[in-house]
């Protein structure tokens, strides 16, 4: 497989909110505003790939050599959840209304399956640093794709008088994103 055709699988095909299902939670809760929703996709797309980088050189340099492969769900979460701190840190520190607008679901980052999801796909896959990158940066962009999309359409729909208001908030966001998934799965036929 190709880098760019693991790239492109990785940000429709396999998308890994609307495809793998990983990462639902701050896609259904931080997607009401679009300029929050991509803060949240850029912060993601830096734990996911720094944590992808870390996760393998811990893997393959610790783990497999010292024989304790079997320890790898606690090194993997140890590393992203110190990954997390230090978005959460910056963030706080440089780009203070950001850190505010994502608010509980900044350190949700830490317990976001799709981090450690992908973190473990990587290893499970076989892949080596620089598969393991694409496929980082490709489903990390594939999140920020996915979350952009769904706070444009939430933006445009919960502003519409015409939804009844037994429909509004989660209701149409669990349609909506049910709509999204679909739709990407046309996407399956490209590659």
């Amino acid at each position: 497989m190709s880098y760019l055709t693991l790239f492109i699988a990785s940000i429709f095909v396999n998308n890994i909110l609307l495809a793998r299902f990983l990462g639902c939670c701050p896609f259904l809760g931080v997607s009401q505003d679009l300029k929050t929703a991509r803060g949240m996709g850029l912060a993601v797309i830096f734990v996911i790939t720094l944590a992808c980088i870390m996760t393998w050189l811990v893997w393959t340099y610790i783990l497999v050599p010292l024989k304790v492969q079997y320890l790898y769900t606690l090194a993997f979460i140890l590393i992203i959840a110190a990954l997390v701190q230090f978005v959460e840190t910056v963030l706080k520190r440089f780009v203070p209304s950001l850190y505010k607008s994502l608010g509980i679901y900044l350190p949700l980052i830490t317990t976001n399956c799709a981090v450690l999801g992908l973190a473990v796909t990587n290893m499970n896959e076989g892949y080596g640093l620089l598969m393991s990158i694409v496929n980082a940066l490709g489903s990390s962009c594939g999140f920020l794709v996915a979350i952009v999309l769904m706070a444009g359409l939430r933006e445009r729909v919960e502003s519409n008088p015409s939804l009844p208001q037994c429909m509004k908030g989660l209701p149409i966001a669990l349609v909506m994103a049910g709509l999204m998934s679909i739709a990407f799965m046309g996407f399956a036929g490209l590659m």
